[in-house]
């Protein structure tokens, strides 16, 4: 059962990062989920402490993903409709990887300059919003994947400490 536990805990820290950079998933909460499966094991010593204190970083962080576009955005003069084309060309970029990494850049900007035209906005102005819903969306994901890193160096490191006891067969 330790050892689904543990191939379970880490599949959620992989799910986590890639949650990271889609809008979809919400990245370290998930990633707290591994190392809460971790600390179920019977072979990791239970610590709530550790537990309460990376679930309010996960919780905080994922708040903190709804409030930093919208104040780059608005501190840019955009509107909603900025945010939502961020997110559209987020999309886009992830289910048509034609430009690879850099669409994952790219689309997001492209987005949310459509969807300020599309929201009556000139195009300086349109700019000038999409650069900061851009910059709010960059912000937000480098956050989420920075935590999520983090939660998994975590749990590499509590499941090292217990080698010897979750693989007997490696000895």
């Amino acid at each position: 059962m330790d050892i689904a536990l543990l191939l379970f805990g880490f599949i959620f820290m992989l799910a986590g990062i890639i949650g990271s950079f889609l809008p979809v998933l919400p990245g370290p909460p998930i990633s707290w989920l591994g190392l809460l499966l971790l600390f179920l094991t019977s072979v990791i010593p239970q610590d709530w402490w550790f537990l309460g204190i990376t679930l309010a970083i996960a919780l905080f962080v994922f708040a903190l993903d709804y409030i930093i576009p919208a104040m780059g955005t608005k501190k840019f003069g955009g509107s909603k409709a900025g945010m939502i084309g961020t997110t559209l060309g987020l999309l886009v970029a992830l289910l048509f990887p034609i430009l690879g990494v850099f669409g994952i850049i790219i689309w997001p900007f492209v987005g949310a300059f459509v969807g300020e035209l599309l929201n009556k906005a000139d195009k300086k102005t349109a700019l000038k919003a999409a650069f900061g819903s851009f910059l709010g969306f960059i912000t937000g994901t480098f956050l989420k994947f920075m935590v999520s890193i983090v939660f998994l160096g975590l749990f590499i490191a509590k499941a090292w400490e217990y080698k010897e006891v979750l693989f007997p067969y490696f000895k």
